[in-house]
């Protein structure tokens, strides 16, 4: 969570995304101020009406022109009411918007590590309705609140010209307002706080939920996810009574001081008047200016409520705007000018923020062209080891190089053009399945995708509704499990890399297919440096030679009938590999098939 911060010190940080559009809110800040001012001038009118005009033998043509004024001073109102939402739109929408690019923008750059820390929801909470809101007090929240200020400043004055004794007693009522206000304010801040986080969390378990339907069907977890939800939901409900008791308890004191205020003044003005110390006409226009006063004192309640949410949004917002990106390219970055692909992990060592050393004094050289299996038990950090070529995380000891450069002197677009990944958890997206192969390609055409296609065994996609042209939904879960991993290995191929990264790229299809992509893989990997994390001992079949991950570093290197011969553990580790498929979701499929046969 970020420090705590002065209202005007997290608003000041917005400064520079609104100095553009400065001149129209001022302008709509103005509108907004002479609205008020008319405002105030109609009890003026009516003083004068009262004084003069329905005094005895009063001429009742300056009652209808008193009418006619007011009428005109009315429209005035209305008109700049209309035009202040004319000036403030349109701005505050254009600076959602590049409040928004700019922050989808920063979640592109920020590092893996980032996102493993952070929870979805609470990322699309900020990006959506954090900003929406902070738009919604740009165009109104803060103009209406210097407008409010200024109209109470200015009435109160007024108040003061025509009866002093009056206007001190209304404004006796504005101390312990202004007493509540710093208590609210306080109180108000930490529950905001802890609402709009709640919401994020809230949400996270909805697109956590949607995303994982299948399972809690098949599992019969569906009740046990909605009983979770419904405590989660509860939760934030309790939180917004607690918001609304906050806000409702204060405008109950800004509400109710001033009407007493008024009631003793109606008193006391009546006295006055008894007295000949003011005239009727000055009281009737006091008590006009009164209730024009009184309504934006009402109204601050909720534009402090506005105002203090609003200040909440930008802390969320600038939490994740100031987490820096600490995987970047250098300043002197190397470009080569031809990659051979001699990947090289020289002493490496490697751990996640949350744990102790998962992979240390890694060695490990993998010639140009060479397929290079990796095996190990499970959580040896086989995984870890492959992400840290394409400087997805950074190694926390030692070296990774490529032809003999450290990956971290590369341009890190550069460095992801020359390695291509990819994951056993195959993520697509919601679009085509052209867009999805080709996302990485540098030459995208019809003769690459074939050819990705046709390596990847993944012909399938040529008989889907609309071919390769067919939007595979959400993460691609119209698709199988096998499905989906074909599509992201034809991706990784389209990419055309000269290194190439796979983390168990096979394990969701069947022997008979895998064969046929194995066969395909070896003509297209000849030049191409493989790096592949083996689960299967067909996989290891694949390649060149084996490298034996344990207790977090290299321990063996050779063929794999070498090591089957010389090492105890290997042969531990093969007889523990999977020998068929692990595609979840043909089980799920066949699984819920079951089920509505018995049905």
């Amino acid at each position: 969570m970020s420090k705590q911060t002065s209202f005007f010190t997290s608003v000041g940080r917005l400064y520079p995304h609104v100095r553009p559009i400065l001149p129209r809110l001022f302008m709509g800040l103005i509108c907004a101020l002479l609205a008020s001012i008319v405002a105030l001038t109609i009890p003026q009118v009516l003083r004068v009406l009262v004084n003069s005009s329905l005094q005895p033998g009063g001429s009742t043509d300056a009652v209808w022109i008193a009418a006619v004024v007011i009428l005109a001073l009315g429209i005035a109102e209305a008109g700049l009411v209309a035009l202040r939402r004319q000036f403030v739109i349109n701005p505050a929408t254009t600076v959602e918007t590049r409040l928004r690019v700019t922050l989808y923008g920063h979640l592109q750059q920020l590092t893996v590590a980032f996102h493993d820390r952070w929870g979805s929801g609470q990322l699309l909470s900020r990006a959506m309705t954090d900003l929406s809101f902070l738009r919604r007090w740009m165009a109104f929240g803060a103009i209406m609140l210097v407008v409010t200020t200024l109209t109470v400043i200015i009435g109160v004055g007024v108040m003061f010209s025509m009866s002093w004794q009056l206007a001190l007693i209304f404004l006796a009522a504005a101390v312990p307002i202004m007493i509540n206000s710093f208590r609210f304010r306080r109180r108000f801040s930490l529950v905001t706080r802890l609402s709009q986080d709640q919401a994020g969390d809230l949400a996270t378990t909805v697109e956590e939920s949607v995303h994982g339907i299948r399972v809690l069907k098949a599992f019969g977890r569906s009740h046990e996810a909605l009983e979770n939800f419904n405590g989660q939901a509860e939760e934030l409900r309790q939180t917004e009574i607690a918001k609304a008791k906050q806000q409702a308890g204060f405008t109950l004191v800004v509400t109710l001081l001033p009407e007493l205020a008024l009631g003793v003044g109606l008193v006391v003005g009546i006295m006055l008047v008894a007295n000949g110390q003011l005239s009727i006409g000055a009281l009737v226009a006091f008590f006009a200016t009164a209730a024009v006063v009184a309504t934006p004192v009402e109204f601050s309640g909720m534009l402090l409520a506005m105002a203090l949410t609003a200040k909440t949004a930008l802390d969320r917002h600038f939490e994740v705007m100031d987490t820096e990106n600490t995987i970047t390219s250098p300043d002197q970055a190397t470009v080569p000018e031809t990659v051979k692909g001699a990947l090289r992990f020289e002493h490496a060592g490697f751990g996640f923020d949350d744990g102790g050393t998962l992979l240390h004094d890694v060695t490990l050289d993998i010639r140009p062209g060479e397929t290079m299996a990796l095996v190990g038990i499970t959580g040896s950090g086989k995984s870890a080891l492959l992400q840290l070529v394409p400087r997805l995380y950074d190694v926390a000891e030692g070296a990774v190089t490529i032809d003999g450069v450290d990956v971290r002197d590369y341009d890190i677009d550069e460095l992801r053009k020359i390695v291509a990944v990819a994951f056993e958890d195959t993520t697509l997206f919601s679009s085509s399945v052209r867009d999805n192969v080709l996302l990485g390609a540098p030459n995208p055409s019809d003769a690459a995708l074939d050819e990705a296609l046709d390596v990847a065994q993944a012909q399938f996609a040529y008989s889907l509704p609309d071919g390769v042209d067919t939007l595979i939904g959400e993460e691609g879960l119209s698709l199988s499990g096998g499905q989906r991993q074909r599509i992201a290995l034809a991706r990784a191929i389209a990419a055309k890399p000269k290194v190439l990264v796979l983390d168990d790229p096979l394990s969701a299809l069947d022997v008979n297919t895998e064969e046929r992509v194995e066969a395909r893989l070896r003509d297209v990997l000849r030049e191409t440096t493989t790096l592949i994390v083996a689960h299967r001992p067909s996989t290891v079949a694949l390649a060149d030679r084996v490298a034996l991950l344990e207790n977090g570093t290299i321990t063996a290197v050779g063929t794999h009938t070498e090591l089957l011969a010389e090492n105890d553990h290997y042969r531990y580790v093969i007889a523990s590999l999977d020998a068929g498929p692990k595609d979840l979701d043909t089980e799920l499929d066949e699984l819920e098939e079951a089920e509505e046969a018995r049905r």
